[in-house]
């Protein structure tokens, strides 16, 4: 009876578990594919567009990079564990796996908190930022960020230095399982470096961007309130005297600068739409980057620390690949809300959907001539957000985003 009751609860176990296999499978290679071909995107359409080939879309470039390594590296190995529930390419790349997972992965949210710092300055600082932000300082810092993660990757792992004695002898046993299990000081010093520094810097360079742009709101809707109401006093004839010709003249011409649709006010209303839309997208940027990462790094530090904690296998692989989506989602954070990588994009997909496409590059100032804005520099314009600069008397520069 026990028998026959087994084996009959044995088809519909199967085909539950080839069903759940199958969604995992789907959403998991989903995932791979748009990273590796969103990135992908971005960088072509970088080589092929000219105007795109700008100093501050080094990072971005970058940041595609890291991120289609991540696909490519760490996520079709972890996909390969899903698939065949257990590891399959030996003691050697078991090593090779965690490092280059720990490499790219540290390597692209690095690359996320020194754009939050590029933005910083170009927002708050926007003078010194023209002056100090050159070709060989965004390459140092490219550099570094490709650097500095190996230090905490290929080092420590390779040489055994991350893990326990009990989990480096599993291993040594069964080649079958590849768990990356660390110490407690590796845990500590890995996911510092990795997301806990990195996530503060981020959080104060993007409440000062916040900062800055309500302020500079504020500035400009009550310098045009008290234009007004000057203007109407002036009317009235309850403010200005004949006496003192030169203060009256001087303040009128202050009203009718503030009061008419001069050159002047029309860039400050833009800069100031153009904050408030870089504010959104920075908030948008940071809590995607939060809920991608900051669950996975709770686990991550929670299980090292805490020896008798314990956490079932899909609440693991829910973490990492919550995780990894961060890489297919950050194309469409830094890319596709930016108009002119709109139009590469699509120009970029025509051609390469079309056979028979000789289609050159789009002119990119063409459609900048379309739009009803200002002119600016390209060399500080980025795809988050762009410094602009006043033509012949400016005092200052004036920040907006054409995300």
């Amino acid at each position: 009876m026990n028998e026959t009751n087994t084996t009959g609860m044995d088809p519909e176990l199967h085909w539950t578990d080839i069903f759940l296999l199958f969604v995992k499978a789907t959403i998991m290679g989903s995932i791979i594919i748009l990273s590796i071909f969103g990135n992908l995107l971005v960088i072509v359409s970088v080589m092929r567009h000219r105007k795109l080939r700008i100093i501050t879309n080094y990072y971005v470039i970058s940041l595609a990079l890291a991120d289609m390594l991540v696909a490519m590296f760490a996520m079709t190995f972890n996909f390969s564990v899903q698939i065949f529930g257990e590891w399959v390419f030996g003691y050697f790349m078991c090593d090779v796996w965690n490092s280059l997972d720990v490499y790219f992965s540290t390597a692209s949210i690095l690359h996320l908190c020194c754009i939050s710092v590029d933005r910083y300055y170009a927002i708050i600082k926007p003078l010194q930022y023209t002056l100090s932000m050159t070709k060989k300082v965004v390459a140092i810092m490219i550099l570094s960020i490709w650097i500095s993660p190996a230090f905490i990757s290929f080092v420590p792992i390779f040489l055994g230095w991350y893990t326990t004695t009990e989990n480096q002898e599993n291993r040594k046993k069964n080649e079958r399982e590849c768990e990356f299990i660390v110490n407690k000081f590796y845990a500590v010093i890995s996911s510092s470096i990795s997301f806990w520094i990195p996530c503060t810097i981020m959080i104060f360079m993007y409440l000062a961007i916040f900062k800055e742009a309500n302020k500079q709101e504020k500035e400009m809707f009550n310098r045009h309130g008290a234009a007004l109401l000057l203007h109407q006093n002036n009317t009235n004839g309850d403010m200005l005297s004949n006496s003192g010709g030169s203060s009256k003249t001087l303040t009128l011409h202050e009203v009718n600068q503030d009061l008419h649709h001069t050159p002047t006010k029309e860039r400050n209303i833009i800069k100031m739409k153009r904050e408030h839309k870089a504010a959104r997208t920075l908030g948008i940027i940071m809590g995607i980057f939060m809920l991608c990462w900051l669950p996975f790094f709770i686990w991550y530090d929670t299980v090292s620390l805490c020896s008798s904690c314990e956490s079932p296998d899909v609440v693991v692989t829910i973490v990492f690949w919550i995780g990894y989506f961060n890489s297919t989602l950050n194309p469409l954070i830094y890319a596709y809300f930016n108009r002119d990588f709109r139009e590469a994009f699509k120009n970029t997909l025509q051609c390469a959907f079309c056979s028979l496409c000789r289609r050159p590059p789009s002119d990119l100032d063409i459609i900048d001539i379309r739009r009803p804005s200002i002119r600016y520099d390209d060399r500080t314009r980025s795809i988050y957000s762009e410094t602009y600069l006043k033509h012949s008397d400016r005092r200052c520069s004036e920040f907006g985003s054409s995300l």
